[in-house]
């Protein structure tokens, strides 16, 4: 069974920064998709970034555009998203999920492609 680990998480100032890294253990992340949601109390998970198999394709919400970087390491098996200029705003508990399908040359934003799911770490931003 696939097994998504998240770290990084913390509690960061606003303007600052967390680096957040997911990390799968029995299967690889090579050849797969990977993304990170966010998911706030009564609100549903939405998407953050994600990055294709090959690392050639990066998506990200309008959001964090220009402050966030995802990028994925399969020699290390991780993935990781740099959050730079954090606001309160994007306080939340961060997943990383691995997509269902491989080779996918595009990158994706929808929660139904993601198969597999890590049990999330928090993020708050707060003075």
């Amino acid at each position: 069974q696939v097994r998504l680990v998240e770290s990084g998480g913390g509690l960061v100032q606003p303007g600052g920064s967390l680096r957040l890294s997911c990390v799968s253990s029995r299967v690889t992340f090579d050849n797969y998709g990977v993304g990170w949601f966010r998911q706030t109390p009564g609100k549903e998970r939405e998407f953050v970034a994600a990055i294709a198999w090959d690392g050639r394709s990066t998506m990200y919400a309008d959001s964090v555009k220009g402050r966030f970087i995802i990028s994925r390491d399969d020699a290390k098996n991780t993935v990781s998203l740099q959050m730079n200029g954090l606001k309160p705003e994007d306080t939340g508990v961060f997943y990383c999920a691995r997509r269902r399908s491989p080779f996918n040359r595009s990158a994706s934003d929808s929660p139904s492609e993601y198969a597999y799911w890590g049990q999330g770490t928090q993020v708050t931003v707060s003075s």
